[in-house]
């Protein structure tokens, strides 16, 4: 069996203001700004949704395929990766670019203002599957470059093997053909409610339309939880609590937590349900740190702190 995770690979470049942004910029200036924020620190953190993900489905003790592309300095990344035995086998190196990132610079009152460098990732990963299962073989479509979101679905739907399709924030980029396409080969659609507005204005389908065209959506809802509606039975939608939390650290990358989850559910052949609780309780580690790929738990922890959640 083989869990093929594609999107992104990244660095998220972190930087605290010690001051507001506000008091730097003047209104009657905006159309001609020249601003420099001192900071005096900057931390790295690996991330990016593929990265996330297959990071907790390795903790799950599962060893998926991460499909993606990253540059000449991403040697530190992927030892951490091979250190949890992860395949590199799928991530093409683009060694005249440099990997992904996000430069976040966040000041005293949380407001960020960020960069994203795709550079690396504007390459497609060209991976070449030697062969499809669908059977056996569970995959994800999370963001990352536009020509593998559009190439992944065709082969996955041409193979028969069953996806969960993650738009995210390449929603906007995206066609309304070819979000229909995804969803409608997709066994999950799997957003947060904004995002699922957003799906719905770019294709002008109602929530049941889209419902209609797929399998199953779950609809993430922060510390509500999640909502499962499945095609079959669209009027009567299934509520999956969020699992408590010591303290909310930093909630950035609980959503792809939640699908490492939900994909671990699902390759142990669990029902969509149990496979969204085993989500809620994978995001509840990772908003516990500060970091999207911080969190450690072992499986016998995890297992432990999911009966208790949901007896």
């Amino acid at each position: 069996m083989a869990i093929y995770v594609s999107g992104s690979l990244a660095f998220d470049r972190i930087m605290n203001f010690k001051g507001l942004f506000s008091d730097s910029i003047l209104p009657d200036k905006i159309h001609n700004m020249n601003i420099s924020f001192f900071v005096e620190n900057l931390e790295e953190k690996r991330g990016g949704c593929a990265g996330n993900i297959a990071y907790s489905l390795a903790l799950l003790g599962k060893s998926p395929i991460v499909l993606s592309a990253a540059g000449k300095d991403f040697d530190s990344y992927a030892k951490v990766m091979i250190n949890l035995g992860l395949s590199l086998k799928g991530i093409k190196r683009v060694d005249n670019k440099f990997t992904a990132a996000a430069y976040i610079n966040t000041d005293t009152h949380n407001n960020q203002l960020t960069a994203f460098c795709a550079s690396a990732l504007l390459e497609p990963c060209d991976h070449s599957f030697q062969q499809l299962d669908a059977s056996k073989d569970l995959a994800v479509i999370s963001p990352g470059n536009m020509e593998d979101m559009r190439t992944l679905v065709r082969k996955y739907a041409e193979a028969k093997v069953a996806y969960i399709y993650d738009p995210g924030q390449q929603i906007p980029v995206l066609s309304a053909d070819e979000l229909l396409d995804g969803v409608a080969n997709s066994k999950i659609l799997v957003s947060n409610d904004y995002e699922l507005e957003m799906i719905c204005k770019s294709t002008q389908k109602t929530k049941a339309e889209l419902l209609s065209l797929g399998n199953c959506i779950i609809t993430t809802l922060g510390e509500n939880g999640s909502v499962i509606q499945d095609k079959k039975d669209y009027q009567t939608p299934l509520a999956v609590k969020a699992v408590p939390v010591s303290q909310v650290v930093d909630p950035t990358g609980a959503g792809d937590a939640f699908r490492s989850g939900l994909l671990f559910g699902l390759s142990e052949k669990t029902s969509i349900q149990k496979a969204a609780a085993f989500g809620a309780t994978c995001a509840a580690y990772c908003v516990e740190c500060a970091g999207t790929q911080e969190h450690v738990f072992t499986l016998k922890e995890f297992q432990q702190r999911y009966e208790k959640a949901f007896n």
